[in-house]
């Protein structure tokens, strides 16, 4: 691992490097001075499938974060909306979103993928639809799928760092929110407004659609509804689906049965490891339903939504793992019954209800009231074969209400509070976590000072946690505080640079704290510790971001110095035939890097030519001096574009390093690239909501393998790919 000097250094040196490239920007977010300002305008219209969101001051699709003009102290930010959520559509979010700099993803299964940010995941990655939770359990292990499908999503906002000031302190290492329009917020322009998208592929013969439609009754009324379907097949692969080293152990075993003379074990230990082609027991299927309404009384508006989700994907087996089940004799011994691989399927249900509001106050202090409440009741039932193996229940409720303040000169800002409860509970031969309750409040403020060339940012967070497992009797409690300070300095040509300096603070989870036993969809036996303390971290963030001959730029270097960091490993030891996964406590170090650049090479005005180059990189190394388990490799992207009014084609190389640090008994992984290419046409000239897309993912069929992964052993990513999708808006 590199020391703090050479880090320095190595920053210092991609710095130079991207200035003279000539820059690095983020998506969406960046501080982009677009058309709207180039004319004198103070706002200007984007794409949008309702045609009325408004951009800020400088043409910038903001993040949720009302109160501040701008969101520096998480300077890591990025903004995906239809057009790019279509380009990188898939079943799960954390896949949607791996193309983004600093953002890779778990990618357990084709059905279960996470996002991961700076390389966080689990715990300190939240993952939120309008604000609140999913409240779904796929924070809890990497085999849980999250409950939103982009089919229906609005917009993505993705937030790098310690977004725990915003959204709590599962969130210390990043947060995703995906934005849709379950309740709606703004009037249609017409009399009924529909949305559409639709995509088929190869690799897994995707079949998919999603649809909504919106419409106003009266002129404050709006009812919404909206519903999407997808289903795949295995997922198909280039080359073995283990990798090199699992497969030559599993060889190994199959010469030791063969020796022995058990030839029908020997056999079926060479076909998993000849296995080759596609990923078996990848297949899934999903469909979701919602409904809801808005009400828009001028400033003022509020709303309330229901929606139900509905799942059902394969869990890849770990080839040459076998699992002991105990069951009861007739004389109440208890007797092993050792059984081969089983088929592992999860079938997941969620109900969710949602209210919004935002009450416009007059001039006094606060300007506005916003108050979010959502209630879920979520169950998934982990199959092993034809049988129930463990079902886990989860109802949670969680409210938010914020106080935006009037601006007072230079003086902006928001207060609030936010409270979630959730009753767990896991029944079945192998609920490796007891039931448990687990109660979290808080208060934030986030504050901002300043209009001139110099700006404070200032953020901090109380929160309170309490998490019960009365079958034990155990009962643990935490407070937490956590803080950010940012200076900023913005320059001509919405230059802005700044440095933050954060403390942030994570209580720890019940499944942190109270497993103990074999999760079979994961192929581990977890232990939790009751004794774990609260994790926290110490990070300091220097960004610059802007524009410069027109070409866009953003660059963050950050580093993270965690106290009592809660990481899940391996022992090497097994318990009912499965490999045993504890949660362990130490010191633990981050650093990292991210940036991307995009410039035009040619512009006529109806005509252009843009490079598109981004690049992460994060290291991460546990006290005792070893690796901390799954972090991405050094990843580069470089893309040209042809943009015109009726066409974009786009061609792009994705390079992904090896991963040689690891933590014990992990395996490393080698480099690949991925070569795509696309084509998008907008065949009417004046809706450019309506797009016809085709393309070509992994062109040259190469294997490649997501070192974020908990199953990258055997679940490589997907082969040669050919999609096909039409957005439609009217």
């Amino acid at each position: 691992m590199k020391t703090l000097t050479s880090r320095i250094a190595l920053a210092s040196a991609l710095s130079i490097g991207l200035a003279a490239s000539p820059a690095f920007a983020e998506n969406g977010a960046a501080d982009e001075q677009q058309q709207g300002s180039e004319t004198g305008s103070s706002e200007e219209r984007v794409e949008d499938d309702l045609h009325t969101r408004q951009v800020d001051y400088q043409g910038n699709i903001i993040v949720s974060a009302e109160g501040l003009r701008q969101l520096d102290i998480l300077a890591g930010t990025s903004v995906l909306e239809a057009n790019e959520i279509q380009r990188n559509l898939n079943g799960q979010i954390g896949e949607v979103l791996t193309k983004l700099p600093g953002v890779s993803a778990s990618g357990f299964a084709p059905g279960a993928s996470r996002p991961v940010l700076r390389g966080f995941q689990g715990e300190r990655v939240r993952v939120l639809v309008d604000g609140l939770g999913t409240a779904d359990v796929s924070n809890t292990s990497v085999d849980h799928a999250t409950t939103i499908d982009p089919l229906t999503a609005e917009r993505i906002e993705v937030l790098r760092g310690p977004a725990v000031l915003l959204y709590g302190s599962q969130s210390i290492g990043g947060a995703v929110n995906v934005i849709d329009k379950r309740i709606p917020t703004r009037i249609p322009d017409e009399k009924i407004h529909f949305d559409a998208l639709a995509a088929v592929d190869t690799v897994t013969n995707l079949r998919s659609g999603g649809a909504s439609v919106d419409l106003p009754i009266g002129s404050n009324f709006v009812f919404h509804v909206d519903g999407s379907w997808r289903e795949t097949e295995d997922l198909e692969i280039a080359g073995f689906q283990i990798a090199e080293e699992l497969r030559a152990e599993i060889l190994e075993e199959a010469a030791e049965e063969e020796a022995e003379g058990e030839l029908e074990e020997a056999a079926e230990f060479r076909e998993a490891a000849d296995q080759r082609g596609f990923v078996p027991n990848s297949a899934s299927e999903a469909w979701t339903v919602n409904a809801g309404f808005g009400v828009i009384l001028g400033e003022s508006t509020f709303g309330a939504s229901i929606g139900w989700y509905d799942t059902n994907y394969g869990v890849p087996g770990r080839p040459g793992t076998e699992h002991a089940h105990g069951e009861e004799g007739e004389e109440g011994e208890e007797e092993e019954e050792e059984e081969g691989e089983e088929i592992v399927t999860i079938d997941l249900e969620q109900f969710r209800a949602d209210f919004k509001a935002d009450i416009a106050l007059g001039d006094g202090f606060f300007s506005k009231l916003k108050a979010r409440v959502g209630y879920s009741d979520y169950t998934h039932t982990e199959f092993e074969g034809e049988e129930v193996g463990t079902v886990f229940d989860s109802e949670s409720i969680e409210a938010r209400v914020e106080f935006v303040q009037q601006q007072a000169g230079p003086w902006r800002g928001s207060t609030g509070i936010q409270y979630l409860h959730r009753d767990f509970f896991a029944e079945g031969a192998e609920a490796y976590v007891p039931p448990n309750l687990t109660d979290q409040f808080a208060i934030f403020t986030l504050q901002e000072f300043g209009t001139g060339p110099f700006q404070l940012e200032a953020a901090a967070r109380f929160e309170t946690t309490d998490v019960e497992a009365p079958p034990i009797g155990i009962q643990r409690d935490f407070q937490t505080f956590s803080g950010a300070l940012g200076f900023i300095y913005e320059g001509d040509n919405a230059l802005r640079a700044g440095i933050n300096v954060s403390r942030a603070e994570r209580a720890p989870s019940a499944e942190e704290l109270f497993s103990d036993g074999p999760h079979i969809a994961t192929q581990a036996f977890e232990i939790g510790d009751p004794n774990l303390e609260t994790e926290s971290a110490w990070g300091v963030e220097g960004f610059v971001r802007g524009q410069v001959a027109g070409a866009t730029f953003s660059l963050a270097v950050f580093n993270q110095w965690f106290d009592d960091y809660i990481y899940l490993t391996e022992t090497g030891n097994e318990e009912d035939g499965l490999p045993v996964f504890v949660y362990l406590q130490q010191d633990a170090d981050y650093f990292g890097f991210e940036g991307e650049v995009s410039f035009p090479l040619f512009d006529t005005g109806t005509f252009g030519l843009i490079a598109d180059l981004r690049a992460s990189y994060v290291e991460a190394e546990l006290g005792d001096g070893t690796a901390v388990p799954r972090i991405p490799p050094l990843s580069l992207l470089g893309a040209l574009e042809a943009q015109s009014s009726a066409f974009d084609i786009r061609g792009e190389v994705q390079w992904f390093a090896a991963q040689e640090e690891v933590a014990a008994f992990e395996t490393a992984t080698d480099d690949f690239a991925f070569v795509n290419f696309l084509v998008a046409w907008r065949p009417l000239p004046n809706n450019e909501n309506v797009t016809v897309q085709l393309a070509a993912d992994n062109v040259f069929d190469v294997s490649g393998r997501r070192h974020a992964s908990f199953t990258k052993d055997f679940v490589p990513l997907a082969g040669r790919n050919f999609k096909a999708s039409v957005r439609l808006s009217f």
